[in-house]
């Protein structure tokens, strides 16, 4: 990802708590018919250090998990607020006109070798996760216990 200098952020704790705000990434991983890409809820734990790791959940319909090839890092993609920057806003419009429209937005670009698990304990473990984050702000929260054991 092209980043200008003056915006590059090298903070992991700020880079996470952008992943955090975010929750929900693109998945990029490669595969025998070339790339693939989903949109998933994901954790983000700081260990290990110092980059941590991102934990998520993908449908078991999704096909992306089984077509993923082993060892081969995978790209997950966050992105935060976004706006669009009129060239009309700055005063040297008017004074040079030497000004062009761009975008501002926050991005986290997180990349590593990813791991695809099936175990039904461990994907219990995950979906309790998210769900847990995800329903933390409502007065009666959604639990997994909630859901039929079948």
């Amino acid at each position: 990802m092209y980043v200008p200098a003056h915006f590059k952020q090298e903070s992991i704790p700020i880079l996470h708590e952008a992943i955090r705000r975010s929750g929900f990434g693109t998945l990029v991983t490669m595969g025998e018919s070339g790339l693939e890409a989903s949109h998933i809820p994901m954790l983000i734990d700081p260990s290990p250090g110092p980059f941590g790791t991102l934990h998520g959940h993908i449908a078991r319909a999704n096909f992306q998990w089984r077509h993923a090839t082993t060892g081969v890092q995978a790209l997950a993609m966050f992105l935060g607020p976004n706006a669009y920057i009129t060239p009309s806003w700055y005063p040297t419009k008017h004074q040079t006109g030497k000004v062009v429209p761009t975008w501002n937005y926050v991005a986290v670009h997180a990349h590593g070798t990813i791991t695809f698990f099936d175990d039904p304990s461990d994907l219990r473990t995950m979906v309790t996760k998210l769900t847990e984050v995800h329903e933390a702000a409502r007065s009666t929260p959604w639990e997994v216990d909630d859901a039929p054991a079948e």
